[in-house]
């Protein structure tokens, strides 16, 4: 019999998953670094393909800054306050 967790939090998720505490990553060619920029969606899939892989997060040579990056800068959409 399959036992199912509903994951309500982080606890959940240990429990059902087990935790990283003595993960090794795997040492593969698919691990290299990466010019996206950080919080991208790009980036963050990125990040998920990684896990999906084994190898670690972070390369030591991913991009570290946002110099000479150009892109659409997109205003925040916000009501204006009122006072009353």
């Amino acid at each position: 019999m399959i036992r199912q967790i509903i994951v309500r939090n982080v606890f959940d998720a240990i429990d059902r998953d087990g935790h990283d505490e003595n993960f090794v990553p795997l040492d593969r060619d698919v691990f290299v670094p990466s010019d996206l920029a950080a919080g991208t969606p790009e980036k963050i899939e990125l990040l998920r393909q990684r896990v999906e892989m084994g190898v670690p997060l972070w390369h030591e040579q991913d991009r570290a800054d946002y110099n000479d990056l150009v892109g659409v800068i997109r205003p925040r959409l916000h009501k204006p306050m009122t006072h009353g």
